[in-house]
């Protein structure tokens, strides 16, 4: 018999085993200063495009006032328990109605985190004889939701609306054998391509097979649709989402997460997440930090305006200087590049010492072998000069890239890791 350790030994899997040469730099780098456009990355002032605070509320000082004084009121721990138990308050409820307004549903209730919160409504939303189907790109949080499934699961390509019906057809056949129904799961917004989920053709499909919508809209959540209601919103069709999702941790620049839906399936969820029955409640601090920040989301729409403003300024530039941005749709701005995962590393190390950018980089196994994905998130803090001097970077890079600059001085990390 093996020792169980025995694969940990021999296989750090695709990431870890570049963690000698990777970790504290590439990986699990340290940002430090207050949350901004620009912060210090190991002593130097970076122009920073890693952090999901699209609205720029992080660090505002109406926020940081609220945060402190709840803070200051309530401390970190109130309340404790559970809230099926012992920390349900007025106030959690209040935040739950707002949000379910601000997203035109009848109701929602809160989660705790999000990741944690995707996967235990994806279990409770369905039994073995349902059948789920979802996008083969789908968030980690929604494949480990599934996995979770003791039913069949079927992945459809991504955004690709045959392969979505041509499995609603094997679903189908299925769900008529068990019983069962039918659950389809997309994001209003794909993290890492920027492509909005084709929501308004899924729902179309309704017309000819029966199943039930789940959208995770977390980068579409304050930043898309005229209100800030998500992509749902955008494409005119956030009625016809049964179960819709969005984080904290994006526009709101918190910790916690929400669904909402109608009445009847919210109060069904809310007797069967295990995650949220068993887990202490979202502390009050949280509470009263979001429901400012979602005021704020209602009230002040410049926030908005100004992030669309640097979105488009950034991504007609890049377009502009012939760099390939994929199908973006959203704030979520991807460059794509050619070169391996050594010549990746040279790219960034020289981008972030030598020009002062900051974004994160992305290689394969969550992109194909031979890319490169730098991922730029704008926020409505961002400059213009912020913005040229990152077109002026990326330029500098390209240029090095392709004149086989980083492959030289890539050559002995990748020996060594042969």
């Amino acid at each position: 018999m093996k020792d169980l350790f025995d694969k940990i030994y021999k296989d750090k899997g695709p990431l870890g085993k570049w963690a000698s040469v990777a970790e504290g730099y590439f990986v699990f780098p340290k940002l430090e200063g207050p949350i901004a456009n620009r912060m210090k990355f190991q002593g130097k002032e970076v122009i920073t495009w890693s952090v999901n605070d699209y609205l720029g509320l992080a660090n505002h000082p109406e926020v940081r006032k609220v945060d402190a004084e709840a803070a200051a009121e309530y401390g970190s721990a109130y309340p404790m328990g559970a809230r099926m138990m012992s920390g349900h308050t007025d106030m959690h409820e209040q935040l739950q109605t707002e949000l379910a307004e601000f997203v035109q549903k009848e109701a929602a209730y809160l989660l705790n985190f999000g990741y944690q919160g995707m996967v235990s409504t994806v279990d409770a939303l369905v039994s073995k004889d349902d059948v789920i189907v979802y996008d083969v790109d789908a968030h980690a949080c929604i494949i480990d939701g599934v996995r979770l499934h003791h039913g069949k699961r079927f992945t459809y390509k991504h955004n690709d609306i045959e392969s979505i019906e041509k499995n609603l057809q094997r679903a189908t056949k299925i769900a008529e054998q068990t019983g069962g129904g039918i659950l389809v799961i997309s994001e209003g917004v794909f993290g890492m391509r920027g492509e909005q989920g084709r929501l308004k053709e899924i729902v179309a499909l309704k017309e000819k097979y029966n199943f039930r919508l789940f959208v995770d809209d977390a980068h579409g959540f304050g930043t898309l649709g005229a209100t800030g209601a998500g992509a749902g919103e955008e494409q005119g069709v956030q009625d016809q989402i049964d179960v819709y999702f969005a984080t904290f941790a994006k526009s709101l620049a918190s910790t916690g997460a929400f669904i909402a839906a109608d009445q009847e399936i919210i109060d069904y969820l809310k007797y069967n997440l295990r995650s949220q029955m068993f887990a202490k409640s979202l502390q009050m601090q949280l509470v009263k930090g979001a429901l400012k920040r979602l005021d704020m989301l209602r009230n002040m729409p410049e926030l908005k305006e100004k992030l669309w403003e640097n979105v488009n300024a950034l991504q007609n530039g890049l377009k502009q200087r012939g760099f390939d941005i994929g199908t973006t749709q959203s704030c979520v701005t991807p460059v794509y590049l050619k070169g391996s995962i050594p010549e990746a590393m040279a790219l960034v190390k020289d981008l972030r010492e030598n020009f002062g950018v900051f974004c994160s980089i992305v290689v394969y196994p969550v992109i194909p072998k031979g890319l490169i994905l730098l991922r730029l998130i704008p926020t409505a803090t961002h400059t213009m000069d912020d913005i040229n001097e990152t077109l002026e970077a990326f330029e500098g890079i390209r240029e090095r890239l392709q004149s086989g600059v980083y492959k030289r001085l890539s050559a002995g990390v990748e020996a060594a890791m042969a």
